[in-house]
């Protein structure tokens, strides 16, 4: 569905991208990662064709991003919404630009203010709105003609609990239906309630790329150990269950609490981007 070959973009003195590729196929979320100017919204603007890049190939379902009207989904990072008009109103306009008429529109919409939970603010101006159903109200923009592709830029940034699981549950059911999703998120346990094969992004390319398990294999955990003279023990190891029992048997002292944490995708994030500045 979505092919990206070696995306280079500046910016002035700025390079955004440098050699940037990924791929996402029907049926999966993709986690892209990454501190900020590692190159996420970038990637997410070329493939909306909001931009161009200065070289490299993209492709969606075979086709360049300028013509690929109706194939893609997106919600920006910052909100993009018209304070004086409606929820029911955005995703009237927003359907009839993505070709839906009448019965298949009116349909769309009530399915989304299900999904959403938008059913009581659907005649409600956007500008009137608190900020998580602002959020909500722009996801379905995006959502409202089923499109093959989803890029979903930092769609929970600053959300509350109830967007965040609304948008969370929404997504995998688009997956499940077929579609494509790219994800990007800071809120990295979201991309394992996704299930999403993740993808490391820094300065301007992707560094790693694979599905959880892949990816933390061989990271260290901890364990973390309190005594009862005080003593506070951390030990960082990539089998915590061993070395706890290690330390178990060869200390002296009553250990009064103990932590054990396997590696996650804290971890992960810290070990592949820390020192990302671009």
């Amino acid at each position: 569905m979505l092919d990206a070959l070696d995306l280079a973009k500046r910016y002035g003195p700025v390079t955004a991208l440098a050699g940037f590729s990924l791929t996402a196929a029907p049926g999966e979320i993709v986690g892209l990662v990454g501190h900020n100017g590692a190159g996420k919204t970038t990637f997410v603007e070329i493939v909306t064709a909001l931009t161009r890049p200065d070289s490299g190939r993209v492709t969606i379902d075979g086709k360049v991003p300028a013509k690929a009207k109706g194939l893609v989904g997106v919600t920006p990072q910052h909100l993009g919404l018209y304070p004086s008009i409606t929820v029911r109103e955005h995703l009237e306009l927003f359907g009839r630009l993505a070709g839906l008429r009448k019965v298949a529109l009116a349909e769309a919409i009530e399915e989304l203010g299900v999904a959403l939970r938008l059913g009581e603010i659907m005649d409600r101006r956007t500008g009137a709105l608190s900020g998580g159903q602002q959020r909500r109200t722009q996801a379905a923009t995006a959502l409202i003609n089923k499109p093959p592709l989803l890029m979903l830029d930092e769609p929970t940034a600053g959300a509350d609990l109830e967007t965040r699981q609304a948008m969370l549950d929404v997504v995998k059911q688009r997956a499940g239906e077929g579609a494509a999703v790219v994800y990007t998120t800071h809120y990295l346990p979201e991309l394992t309630e996704l299930q999403a094969t993740i993808a490391v992004a820094r300065e301007g390319r992707i560094i790693a790329r694979g599905t959880y398990d892949e990816l933390i294999e061989g990271l260290p955990g901890e364990v973390h150990a309190c005594f009862e003279d005080d003593e506070d023990v951390r030990i960082s190891t990539t089998d915590p269950t061993k070395s706890l029992m290690e330390l178990l048997a060869d200390s002296e002292q009553t250990i009064t609490s103990v932590e054990v944490r396997n590696a996650d995708l804290e971890d992960l994030y810290r070990s592949l981007a820390v020192g990302s500045d671009t």
